[in-house]
C-alpha cells in the first residue's frame, strides 16, 4: 500500500516564503515527505485556502478543489498534470522508495494516463524493468505534456503505450518549460527577421560585416573570461567560430576546439579532465578552494559528453527550436566543464554551432552572441549561479593536496537532468539584442566608414591605411584628434584641415 503523505500548512519551504499559508502539493510535497536532496524546482505548487489561482516568481498557487489525494500516486499525478516532468526529482524519488511501492502504484491503475507515464519514467530513469505485463490496449499518451514543456521527436514505447517525446537521452536530458517569454520570442520568428534585414544590405558590405562580427565575437568571448590575448590569437579563434556548423559535433571535434583555445599547453594536460574541477577562487592564506561552481566528477565526464552529443543529434532530427537547442547543448557543456581550461569559449562556440547547424540563419553569417553576453554579464552570471548555487550544498567534496576539489558522492544526475528554462530565456534575449542592435550597428558603422573614407579621399587623397589610422584616433578621442596624433602621425595637416576632418567625422559618426 502507498504511504500517506502528511499534508500540513507551510509558510516557508527551503527558505522560500509562501505568498500565503497553504499546503505543499506535487513535487514540493514529495521532496518534503521523502527528504529528497535535490535542487528545488523554480516554482513550487501550493494549495491555498482561498479560491484564487495565481502564479508568482517562485510559487504556483492552486485552489482547494485542486488538492490531490494524500498519497504518492496523488501527488505524482498532480505534479505531472500541473508542473510537468522533473527528471531530477523523479530519479531521486525512485532511488529512495522500494520498487514494490512503484509497482503497487502502477498495478492500482495500470491504464491511467498518468500511471503509464510514471511507469515509463521509472523504467527509463532506473534502467530497471518492473515485474509487470505489457499493456495490450489503450491509446498512446505523451510522456511530456507539450502545453507545459518543449518536446522532442516522439518514439512509441509499446510496453506502457506511451510516446517518449523527451528531447534528450538517458545520459543527458535537460528540460525547458514553456513560459510566456519564450513563447513570445519563438512567435517573433527572429530567424526570419534577420534574414529579411540582410537582404537589404549590399553583398560587399555584408561580407565585410561578417569579418568584423567574427573578430568582435572572438574579442568578447575572451573579455568574458577576463583575458586580453594578442590580436593574432583572437583572429585565430574568430576563424574557428567562422567554421561553426560545418562539422558534426563529436568528442574529437571538442578536443580539436580545445587545442585551438589553449595555445600553450605546457602547464596543463589537454583532453577530458582526469581530476576534479571548480570555478571560483582560492583562499589567500591557505590556498584552499572557494568554489562557486563544482564541475561534474571527472569519472562522469565522458558519459555526460556522450549523452550531450547524442542529444544534440536527436534535437537536430526533431527540428527542435534552434535557440532552445543551443541552450541545452552549450549550457549543458559549460556546466559539465569537461576540460581543465577553455570551457567558456567552447561553450559560446557551441551556441554558434547549434544555431548554424539547425538553420537559424544563413551559414555565411555568424551571430556575435558573445558580444551580447558581454553587455549582459550580470545576467549571465545570475543564470549560471541559478544552476550552480543550489547544487553546491548537495555536493560532498574535500580539498586535494594540490588545492583542487575531489567530489565524494554521486552527482551525475545534477548535470544530466536540470531545468534550462532561465538559460533559454537569457540566450533568446541575447539573440534578440544581437539582431536588433549589434548587427545593425556594425552594418551602420561600415556605411559611415565608407562615407567618411570617400570624402577624405576626395579632399586629401589620403591612402586607405592612413584613413583607418585616422578613424581609430578619432574614435579614441571621441571625435577629436589628440595633440600627440596631430604632432606625429598627422603632422602634415594644418589646424584648418584638422578642424574640417573632426567636423566631418562628428557629422557622419556621431
Amino acid at each position: 500500500m502507498e504511504n500517506n503523505l502528511f499534508s500540513h500548512k507551510v509558510i516557508v519551504f527551503h527558505e522560500r516564503v509562501t505568498p500565503e499559508p497553504g499546503k505543499l502539493v506535487g513535487y514540493g510535497a514529495i521532496i518534503a515527505k521523502y527528504n529528497l536532496q535535490v535542487p528545488i524546482p523554480d516554482k513550487i505548487a501550493l494549495i491555498s485556502e482561498k479560491h484564487k489561482k495565481y502564479v508568482t516568481d517562485t510559487w504556483k498557487v492552486f485552489t482547494p478543489r485542486h488538492e490531490p489525494r494524500q498519497t504518492l500516486s496523488g501527488h505524482l499525478t498532480f505534479a505531472l498534470k500541473y508542473e510537468g516532468v522533473d527528471l531530477g526529482v523523479l530519479k531521486k524519488l525512485f532511488s529512495k522508495v522500494p520498487n514494490n511501492t512503484i509497482k503497487e502504484l502502477i498495478e492500482a491503475e495500470p491504464t491511467s494516463l498518468y500511471t503509464r507515464r510514471i511507469w515509463f519514467l521509472y523504467e527509463w530513469l532506473m534502467d530497471e524493468k518492473l515485474e509487470l505485463a505489457d499493456l495490450k490496449t489503450g491509446n498512446y499518451v505523451d510522456v511530456l505534456d507539450e502545453s507545459l514543456q518543449y518536446t522532442g521527436l516522439p518514439e512509441n514505447s509499446p510496453r506502457q503505450r506511451v510516446r517518449n517525446n523527451l528531447p534528450g537521452v538517458k545520459n543527458f536530458c535537460p528540460l525547458i518549460r514553456k513560459t510566456s517569454m519564450l513563447k513570445k520570442f519563438i512567435e517573433a520568428k527572429l530567424d526570419a527577421k534577420i534574414e529579411a534585414s540582410l537582404t537589404s544590405i549590399r553583398r560587399d558590405v555584408l561580407l565585410r560585416a561578417v569579418g568584423f562580427l567574427l573578430l568582435k565575437d572572438s574579442k568578447a568571448s575572451y573579455a568574458i573570461e577576463g583575458e586580453n590575448p594578442p590580436h593574432t590569437r583572437m583572429q585565430c579563434w574568430g576563424n574557428a567560430i567562422g567554421q561553426a556548423g560545418q562539422k558534426n559535433l563529436s568528442k574529437e571535434e571538442l578536443l580539436r576546439l580545445q587545442s585551438l583555445v589553449i595555445e600553450n599547453a605546457r602547464f596543463m594536460k589537454l583532453g577530458f579532465r582526469e581530476q576534479g574541477g571548480f570555478v571560483g577562487e582560492h583562499d589567500r592564506n591557505h590556498g584552499t578552494p572557494i568554489p562557486e561552481h563544482i564541475s561534474a566528477r571527472w569519472q562522469d565526464v565522458e558519459t555526460l559528453v556522450d549523452g550531450l552529443i547524442e542529444t544534440n543529434d536527436k534535437l537536430k532530427n526533431a527540428k527542435f527550436d534552434p535557440v532552445l537547442a543551443a541552450t541545452v547543448i552549450a549550457f549543458g557543456f559549460v556546466l559539465i566543464h569537461p576540460f581543465v581550461d577553455g570551457n567558456g569559449r567552447i561553450h559560446r562556440y557551441l551556441i554558434h554551432h547549434v544555431l548554424a547547424r539547425n538553420g537559424f540563419a544563413r551559414k555565411s553569417l555568424i551571430f556575435p552572441v558573445s558580444a551580447a553576453i558581454l553587455e549582459r554579464i550580470p545576467e549571465y552570471r545570475e543564470v549560471l549561479e541559478h544552476f550552480a548555487l543550489p547544487r553546491l550544498e548537495l555536493i560532498d567534496w574535500e580539498t586535494t593536496p594540490d588545492n583542487n576539489v575531489e567530489v565524494l558522492n554521486e552527482t551525475i544526475d545534477l548535470y544530466r537532468y536540470f531545468d534550462a528554462t532561465k538559460m533559454a530565456e537569457f540566450l533568446y534575449s541575447c539573440v534578440e539584442l544581437t539582431i536588433d542592435q549589434i548587427i545593425p550597428q556594425e552594418v551602420d558603422y561600415l556605411h559611415q566608414y565608407d562615407e567618411f573614407k570617400l570624402q577624405i579621399e576626395q579632399s586629401f587623397d589620403m591612402p586607405d591605411k592612413m584613413i583607418a589610422l585616422l578613424v581609430r584616433f578619432l574614435e579614441q578621442g571621441q571625435g577629436t584628434l589628440s595633440t600627440r596624433a596631430r604632432e606625429k602621425e598627422f603632422e602634415m595637416l594644418d589646424d584648418q584641415e584638422v578642424t574640417q576632418i573632426e567636423s566631418l567625422y562628428n557629422e557622419i559618426f556621431r
